[in-house]
């Protein structure tokens, strides 16, 4: 009898142990692939650095900017251009405009990324609205600005010789730690005039 008792207790220590292991990758994958697809830019997922390189080819590509709200995000939010085009390994500056016509404060997340997604690990930012937080006031509209260049390597990938155009798209949320208070966004913005 005591033969059994032993192994149906450590029969649930392992049931628990997989069990508990089972929770902690759920909880652990949607970081780790997070961070596989800004490693690799699988799914899309871009990359990011300080520079332009030095390096601009004569290969022209035209990128399209899209922009979505979700469905509980009370803005409106646009590109300020619809496209444009450059020379893969040049630097290009672009803005979204964002307008907050509620009655709060509200404080928003970008999530983006660039199709198709092949060459997503090509298209680099140097820097984005997307990479901090944005709080708008009750009527306040500003001009976001997102400064990239598409790789020169992607001339080298066979995958990616016929993209001639990109699309950049961002979706701004609702932060999660939304906070009705009236401070301004840490990152640098355009404010423009509503009326």
């Amino acid at each position: 009898m005591k033969k059994t008792q032993g192994k149906s207790k450590r029969l649930a220590l392992i049931l628990a142990s997989v069990a508990a292991g089972m929770v902690g990758l759920a909880y652990a994958s949607v970081p780790l692939y997070d961070l596989f697809c800004r490693v690799t830019g699988y799914g899309g997922t871009t990359q990011q650095a300080s520079l332009a390189p030095d390096t601009v080819l004569d290969r022209e590509v035209v990128v399209e900017f899209d922009a979505n709200t979700a469905r509980d995000m009370p803005w409106a939010f646009k590109p300020v251009q619809h496209k444009m085009t450059l020379k893969v390994g040049e630097s290009a500056l672009a803005f979204y405009e964002a307008y907050n016509p509620s009655d709060k404060t509200v404080t928003g997340t970008a999530a983006f990324n660039v199709t198709p997604q092949k060459v997503g690990q090509y298209f680099t930012k140097i820097e984005c609205f997307c990479f901090t937080e944005q709080v708008l006031k009750p009527g306040e509209r500003v001009e976001m600005p997102v400064t990239f260049f598409v790789d020169p390597a992607i001339d080298q990938d066979p995958n990616a010789k016929d993209v001639k155009v990109i699309t950049l798209s961002y979706t701004f949320f609702v932060s999660d730690e939304e906070e009705e208070t009236d401070v301004s966004a840490t990152v640098d913005k355009k404010s423009v005039d509503v009326n």
